[in-house]
């Protein structure tokens, strides 16, 4: 199959200057990671040193019953804790051999940091490293902060990878290791393409269990599936692991590009590629087709919530038909997003971080067909009249690869029609 894609542009947007913004920003703390990295790690557990509040977060977004033992739970702080009446390393010993003798199927336990326990200045990472010497070799205990004060949500599970490389084994095999949590049907396809073309042995992270057979050292090269994954990729590189640079596996082209890079890496040759690649391809091709219907032409405005924000303008301008008006994100690692910024054309506003009410003025003036945004702006902007779309969405639903190419369209071609329709509906 010859590629069927628009070439780069002849002037991408790696040269355009970037908007620095250092406002007030609207987003969701890094607790939020561990909705979807509890599920993934089988054998690890997260105990958030917060506050109630904390508790509240994730029991709600999790939406876990009364009478579940999830793999999380939060070690709350009282009053006592906060004012320093009490010893709040004492009483999280205490906690921890209570949960350790509880639930013996724990073998990496993670304390999690929050805007609370950092306020206070809690140490956590002597925690963490006192608790490992304890408990060794059964369980190993690591810290990493979720807090919010200057985070945006999907940094926790950046956090969290990136303190799980340090203590990763040593190897001199040559292995591809595929970094970033992805539900279970979407690392099977990817996995499952990269072994039909012969590449392998392939180890992700995060794995299941603490006791998959894998380890870092000079020979290992890794993918990163998140664009928000700058902390975990620099702690590979320190341990000596080469990134493979690539677009991220969003749609047909973002997806063709990665497994691309990689199968060039490992001389994959171009037959074998396009016999793995070429059906689920067209699939991709026809499944997005349907969707840019409704979205070809129209303008798009992303507010910076996930750092996906860089790899969907890509997908929608490029595959979709869009127009980006401006192209917000929290932070902006050049190393990680060089080839998503030389495929966007010239043209949009490139922010990084945030200032909210500045931000909200050149939305309302440039009156976007769609808006991507967090939760706390998307029904104050719908009762404007704009059409939003909750960037928190994309997080939760399944959207890499070829398979979820036309879901991931349709996330933003629905509320695109829902507005149409409703219009109509109202001129009846």
């Amino acid at each position: 199959m010859t590629d069927h894609f628009a070439p780069p542009p002849a002037r991408g947007c790696s040269q355009t200057p970037v908007l620095k913004q250092r406002g007030q920003h609207e987003v969701f703390c890094g607790l939020t990671g561990i909705i979807w990295l509890h599920r993934k790690m089988q054998d690890a557990f997260f105990l958030v040193v917060g506050s109630r509040t904390c508790a509240h977060l994730l029991q709600s977004a999790a939406g876990v019953m009364i009478f579940a033992e999830p793999r999380f739970a939060t070690a709350i702080l009282e009053e006592t804790d906060l004012a320093g009446m009490a010893d709040a390393q004492a009483e999280l010993d205490r906690v921890v051999s209570e949960l350790l003798k509880r639930r013996p199927d724990i073998r990496q336990l993670f304390l999690v940091g929050s805007c609370p326990s950092e306020v206070i200045k809690l140490d956590l990472a002597n925690a963490a490293e006192r608790m490992s010497a304890q408990f060794a070799p059964r369980v190993r205990v690591l810290n990493f902060s979720g807090s919010g004060i200057e985070t945006t949500f999907t940094q926790g599970e950046d956090a969290c990878l990136a303190a799980m490389v340090p203590v990763l084994p040593d190897t001199d095999a040559r292995e591809l290791l595929i970094v970033g949590a992805l539900p279970d049907v979407v690392e099977e396809q990817a996995v499952g393409l990269l072994n039909a073309m012969g590449i392998g042995p392939v180890r992700v992270l995060p794995a299941p269990a603490r006791n998959a057979e894998y380890g870092i050292g000079p020979n290992t090269v890794y993918a990163l599936t998140q664009p928000f994954l700058t902390e975990t990729h620099e702690a590979l590189q320190r341990r000596g692991a080469r990134h493979i640079a690539a677009p991220f596996p969003f749609g047909e082209e973002g997806t063709t590009a990665w497994l691309q890079a990689i199968a060039t890496e490992f001389g994959v040759d171009a037959a074998t590629f396009a016999r793995v690649t070429d059906a689920p391809r067209a699939r991709a091709r026809k499944a997005v087709a349907q969707a840019a219907e409704t979205l070809r032409d129209k303008s798009v405005f992303f507010f910076p919530d996930s750092q996906l924000e860089l790899p969907l303008a890509r997908f929608l301008t490029r595959e979709c038909g869009m127009q980006a008006v401006e192209i917000g994100a929290p932070f902006i690692h050049r190393a990680v997003m060089a080839p998503e910024l030389d495929l966007l054309a010239e043209g949009p506003v490139i922010a990084e971080g945030q200032d909210v009410d500045l931000q909200l003025d050149r939305c309302r003036a440039a009156a976007p067909d769609l808006t991507v945004c967090g939760l706390g702006l998307a029904n104050p902007l719908e009762a404007e009249g704009l059409t939003t779309k909750w960037a928190i969405e994309l997080v939760f639903t399944p959207v890499h690869f070829y398979e979820q190419a036309g879901d991931l369209a349709g996330l933003f071609s629905r509320p695109i029609r829902r507005r149409s329709l409703l219009k109509m509906e109202a001129a009846e």
